[in-house]
């Protein structure tokens, strides 16, 4: 497991560039939404660490994980920098689990080739809720500020 002794919410603020100027879109599904609150929280508050303003972070919800590939695709075209796409998954008893996760990725790969504004990848793939409240401000740490500092970095490289 990739995140085993690991906690998602350490970065060195020293490395990141200031956000101060850039304008955020997060988009956040509404199912899960002890997971996605949680993930929301953690982006949110890294992204004001690191000088955004909460005026430049704007926030729209979706009902589920499969929508954020809308919802991130009509964010890119109100003037935002960069787009974090939060949701989260949990596997159940069908194939249902596979056909969103795989969608969602594919989904939200295409806008990044497609698109000038990138979108970062912040949806929980796991197999139980216990796996997803871990990374969600859990043990882990949070998942949300790791895209957070994501999406800072490419906010950046998109100037360039």
């Amino acid at each position: 497991m990739a995140t085993i002794n690991k906690n998602l919410s350490n970065y060195d603020k020293t490395t990141i560039p200031n956000a101060k100027d850039f304008r955020f879109g997060i988009v956040v599904s509404e199912w899960n939404d002890k997971i996605t609150e949680g993930l929301y929280n953690g982006a949110v508050e890294a992204l004001l660490d690191c000088n955004a303003t909460t005026d430049n972070i704007v926030r729209w919800d979706v009902p589920g994980s499969f929508e954020l590939i809308y919802g991130s695709k009509k964010m890119q075209n109100q003037n935002v920098d960069v787009v974090i796409a939060i949701g989260c998954v949990i596997e159940g008893e069908t194939k249902h689990f596979d056909f969103v996760c795989e969608g969602v990725t594919q989904g939200i790969k295409d806008l990044n080739i497609i698109h000038d504004v990138p979108v970062i990848f912040c949806v929980l793939t796991d197999k139980n809720e216990q796996q997803s409240v871990a990374r969600s401000g859990g043990i882990h740490g949070n998942k949300g500020t790791e895209a957070a500092i994501a999406a800072i970095k490419m906010a950046a490289l998109s100037k360039l």
